[in-house]
């Protein structure tokens, strides 16, 4: 029981760094943008329009981690926060210049105002994963010892092996930004989007793979240990599937494969964490392994018990996120007429969307009634149902809402001359 949440933690790592790592990246690429076969704003849009529907959604994995972490394994999580507070501030800083930064393009006048916002979000995305990787660095190169603020606050984090995490973190999301970019305009028939992307998928992928293979070396010389775990046993293992992976992903692309070159570049990345966490098992932290950094039990049969309900709610939640927007049913409909409201017959859909709104609103209220102030037993079960009732069918609205203003998207150009 004591490595179950440890499995969740490293789940939910590799979807941060597969998700929000594409989103750090797309901001790096907005910050290159150079002319191409498509102009620098052309190239600047299209990365935002990709980032926008999910890019807030993505930071719910490093939420989960840290909440995790902190209930399960609670003395290691004091000795990490604490030794390592100055990337993890960083990362924080980052994050919240990189939101607001974001929200504000829309609102600064003039080319100079949205050229300051737009390099603050480019900056803030390359600190970010900087700041992230160093943690991890600090962490697998053992520099963070048991204790409150036990270890150097500065070398723990700025050292040969963080600083070559912190750079592969940066061009690992850059890597994967372009293939998932070279993909949406696949997708959305830019063929000189399209063209761009994929080049700079190739040239960032093969920058990648130079610095993973580099920082094997640095990693030999600084962390021997985790050099070991990593050229050994399952670590071994993982890093060969990355690689494959990776190679995978360079041919993909070549050849304008870019449906399963999302899949391989993911897990070329997940791989990695998974590598890492072989090498480093069974400690988490110098002299403390995962079982005597567990919590109790009873602590850690809530925190299991919480992940598996709340992820009833979140999982289908973001696969209808990423359904909706990989089927392109998020991409804005261009014209006047759209923008005018034309509303063509709907057929069936407000009955429809009726008798869930009616359905939603019954789940909520008894599973608000059940839960707070029953709050026992079957009733509480019961409670819990009656609120997964109301997600589903507040997804079952949200559907027939997004499927309807395609609908009169769609024929609203058919209208035009």
């Amino acid at each position: 029981m004591a490595e179950v949440p440890m499995v969740f933690i490293l789940a939910g790592l590799a979807a941060y760094t597969v998700l929000a790592g594409a989103d750090f990246g797309a901001g790096l690429w907005m910050l290159l943008a150079r002319p191409g076969r498509a102009a620098p704003a052309v190239t600047r849009d299209h990365a935002r329009h990709a980032m926008g529907p999910v890019w807030e959604a993505n930071h719910v994995w490093l939420i989960f981690v840290l909440a995790v972490c902190w209930t399960a394994y609670p003395v290691a999580f004091g000795s990490i926060a604490s030794t390592l507070a100055a990337p993890l501030f960083i990362a924080a800083v980052g994050i919240i210049l990189r939101g607001v930064s974001y929200a504000l393009r829309g609102q600064v006048g003039g080319a100079r105002g949205r050229h300051l916002v737009e390099s603050l979000f480019a900056f803030s995305s390359i600190l970010t994963p900087f700041a992230l990787g160093a943690t991890v660095g600090g962490i697998a190169s053992g520099r963070v010892p048991v204790g409150n603020a036990a270890g150097d606050l500065v070398t723990s984090w700025l050292n040969p092996t963080s600083v070559v995490i912190g750079v592969l973190g940066v061009a690992t999301g850059a890597h994967l930004a372009a293939v998932y970019l070279a993909a949406d305009a696949h997708r959305l028939g830019e063929r000189a989007l399209e063209l761009d992307f994929r080049a700079r998928a190739l040239g960032s992928g093969v920058v990648a793979g130079a610095l993973a293979l580099a920082g094997l070396l640095v990693v030999r010389v600084d962390a021997p240990a985790l050099y070991d775990g990593l050229t050994g046993g399952w670590g071994a293992v993982m890093a060969g599937i990355s690689a494959a992976a990776g190679l995978a992903t360079l041919v993909l692309v070549w050849r304008h494969r870019f449906g399963p070159s999302r899949a391989t570049a993911a897990l070329a990345v997940a791989a990695v964490l998974a590598g890492w966490a072989s090498a480093q098992r069974p400690s988490i932290l110098p002299g403390l392994t995962v079982e005597e950094a567990a919590a109790g039990r009873a602590t850690l049969l809530a925190v299991i018990v919480a992940v598996v309900a709340g992820a009833v709610v979140l999982v289908p939640s973001l696969l209808l996120l990423f359904h909706l927007f990989l089927r392109g049913r998020l991409d804005p409909v261009a014209g006047p007429s759209a923008a005018a409201g034309i509303r063509p017959a709907t057929g069936h859909e407000p009955r429809h969307r009726t008798a869930l709104a009616v359905v939603a609103a019954a789940a909520l209220l008894a599973g608000v009634v059940l839960t707070s102030v029953v709050g026992s037993g079957w009733p509480l079960v019961l409670g819990v149902g009656c609120l997964i009732v109301c997600a589903v069918a507040t997804f079952g609205l949200a559907t027939i809402d997004i499927d309807e203003e395609r609908s009169n998207g769609r024929a609203a150009l058919r209208r035009e001359p």
